[in-house]
């Protein structure tokens, strides 16, 4: 009768090598040498990308998948410069060493899956400009575990991978180098609302910031409240690295022409509506 598989049999044969100071110092140069070539692959791809400017991000993108390839091969190499496994052996391994820290290690596995499904998926890549949790800034590093992202007060900020799996990801550009930016600017009721809307008009197309096209159109809306009336712009900034400028340009320049037109800001802003426009309100007469 055949012999059937066991992973009780399979790592039974397992042939553990006798730890030496020739094994010691083989399984440190490796882990070594799997750091320094991530650090370096990424230094040169971040250096490239910056001279390719519109391809940046598909530049960056590679970055995550030469680093899981890197420690994948550095893990294989410790792996059998210990145990010298056969494929057989190998998946037993595995599946022991899943069962046996996968309770305890259960969150750092899933922020190594969730760095997986990351790198393969791209719900975001290097460079986005993304809002995870309540955190928003532009993606730097995505690594096996953890994710860091820089916020526009210069902090920067480690998000675990697995937190994909319970919290909402919103990527501004998905990937792409120009990104739409939303500009509130709130006026008094009554504002002759035509005149507005031109000014702002006029402010966001001539703004040196924005890229117009029929891929990346432009628009200008305004909507009625109670205690005041809201004007939105709605543009591309070429590089989603001048967000802010952008809208501070826009902003400042309509501002300028609305102050000569005689257009004021209301007495009462909402609070929520301040934060949503990520602009100061211009103050009343």
């Amino acid at each position: 009768m055949a012999d059937t598989f066991s992973l009780g049999n399979v790592t039974a044969e397992l042939s553990i090598r006798t730890i030496d100071t020739n094994l010691v110092v083989y399984i440190v140069f490796v882990l070594i040498a799997a750091y320094v070539l991530t650090r370096v692959l990424s230094f040169l791809l971040i250096n490239v990308s910056e001279r390719i400017g519109w391809y940046r991000t598909t530049i960056t993108m590679l970055i995550p998948l030469l680093k899981l390839a890197v420690y994948v091969i550095a893990f294989y190499l410790v792996l059998t410069a210990v145990i010298e496994p056969s494929l057989p052996q190998m998946i037993a391994f595995f599946t022991l060493f899943a069962a046996g820290v996968g309770f305890g290690l259960k969150d750092f596995f899933a922020d190594i899956l969730g760095g997986i499904v990351i790198i393969f998926e791209k719900p975001y890549q290097i460079g986005d400009k993304v809002t995870i949790g309540n955190h928003y800034g532009e993606v730097k590093d995505i690594g096996i575990r953890a994710t860091r992202i820089q916020t526009p007060s210069d902090e920067m900020v480690s998000i675990p991978n697995g937190t994909i799996f319970s919290q909402p990801v919103q990527s501004g550009n998905a990937g792409d180098l120009a990104m739409m930016i939303d500009i509130d600017l709130f006026v008094r009721p009554g504002t002759d609302i035509d005149r507005a809307l031109k000014i702002l008009k006029e402010a966001l197309v001539t703004s040196k910031y924005i890229i117009i096209s029929d891929r990346y159109p432009f628009t200008v809306l305004a909507e009625d409240f109670p205690f005041y009336m809201r004007l939105r712009a709605k543009g591309y900034v070429s590089d989603l690295r001048h967000e802010f400028e952008f809208k501070s340009e826009v902003t400042r320049r309509a501002w300028a022409e609305f102050m000569k037109a005689g257009i004021r800001s209301p007495g009462f802003v909402p609070p929520s509506e301040e934060v949503a426009s990520g602009e100061p309100v211009e103050s009343g007469e």
